[in-house]
């Protein structure tokens, strides 16, 4: 594999330095967490090799709540080792595979990096980024290995509803492939969230992590999650030749933080309304900018409206250099850059408003310029 790495990781807030930044409106998960709020006991804690699997009781708690068994879940560090372990499993050089497009850069880069052939799903801001299973079931072929969604979906904040979720399934079922389906945001649906793709299908696999809804990317957990038994043996040979196992000190606190997800999920849930609130105030009251109202995650896509007459590139560089001012670029998703991710759960609600009102101070005063 010839590995190229991502501009969304060569623009990394962190990589930059996060003492530049003032207002980073960049980030696609909820605040992060301090170990010492979280309440948890680590002491009595043995630093051993854990089960390949991930710690029995971690698998159980996530199972129960997905409808599924312990062994359906595999522990992974993270998602996108979890996203990776599925790609490499699935495909080989020529193998092909459809993406949805816009998405998060490593379900785009690892297919394309494997050498697959690959397609593309477009989720067209016009069409209010809703999943179009006609044109899904048209660029499925015979030799399709494997579909990638992601729902609620990053960058936009689109979701889907359970009756798409079942007929997205059947047609899968009906094409003979598989499904990976990227449900990281899930915990982040500002409705009722349909049930767990990976519940409904041996043809399914799902993925979440404790990164991005529970503000815990430190401690690196993720899980794929799929009653196909065959699958699974295979993600556990990929996972145990990469890293064996995963740190028991990131497992244990995973564990006790998820037997009490109920009480932190509340206040995930609180912040991220009244920030979304403070966005959607904003995007009502300004006419330069325009999205698709995002209806989970943390996140939203919005772009500039098509007679807003300005140097993409100079905005952000203005917006970063001057007013210090961060946002997720378009072509971080693969698309221009007139159009960018808002992380709006991430940083502190007065630094969203910031941000929010800095961003409005350089269209105009480049509007002004030209």
């Amino acid at each position: 594999m010839k590995y190229t790495r991502m501009p969304i990781e060569i623009e990394a807030p962190e990589g930059l330095g996060y003492h530049s930044i003032d207002c980073n409106l960049s980030e696609s998960s909820f605040s992060d967490q301090r170990l010492g709020d979280l309440g948890l006991d680590l002491n009595n804690l043995l630093l051993v090799y854990s089960d390949h699997k991930g710690q029995r009781e971690l698998r159980e708690v996530i199972a129960k709540e997905a409808n599924l068994r312990a062994d359906d879940v595999l522990i992974t560090s993270g998602a996108a080792p979890a996203l990776f372990i599925v790609a490499t499993s699935f495909l080989e050089p020529g193998d092909h595979v459809v993406v949805a497009k816009s998405n998060y850069a490593t379900n785009l880069e690892t297919p394309r990096t494997i050498g697959a052939k690959v397609s593309f799903l477009n989720m067209k801001f016009d069409d209010g980024y809703i999943l179009n299973l006609d044109e899904l079931q048209h660029l499925i072929t015979n030799e399709t290995k494997l579909v990638s969604l992601t729902y609620p979906h990053n960058p936009t904040g689109a979701v889907i509803t359970e009756e798409q979720l079942r007929e997205l399934i059947q047609l899968i079922e009906r094409k003979n492939t598989y499904l990976l389906m990227d449900e990281t945001y899930r915990d982040m649906t500002f409705g009722n969230a349909p049930p767990l793709a990976a519940s409904l299908s041996d043809r399914v696999i799902s993925i979440s992590s404790m990164s991005k809804s529970y503000g815990l990317p430190g401690i690196r957990i993720g899980w794929i999650m799929s009653q196909n038994k065959k699958l699974m043996e295979t993600f556990l040979a990929a996972k145990e030749q990469i890293f064996i196992t995963n740190s028991v000190v990131d497992e244990e606190i995973a564990f006790q933080y998820l037997l009490n997800k109920p009480r932190h999920l509340e206040s995930v849930k609180q912040t991220i309304l009244k920030n979304f609130i403070v966005l959607k105030t904003f995007m009502n009251n300004q006419s330069v900018l325009e999205w698709v109202e995002p209806q989970g995650g943390c996140v939203a896509f919005v772009r500039l409206k098509k007679e807003i007459d300005i140097d993409a590139l100079k905005f952000h560089q203005v917006l970063l250099e001057k007013y210090k001012t961060y946002v997720g670029r378009g072509h971080w998703f693969e698309e221009d850059d007139r159009y960018f991710r808002i992380g709006y759960s991430w940083d502190k609600t007065e630094k969203l408003e910031k941000g929010l009102k800095n961003i409005l101070a350089v269209i105009n005063e480049i509007r002004e310029v030209k």
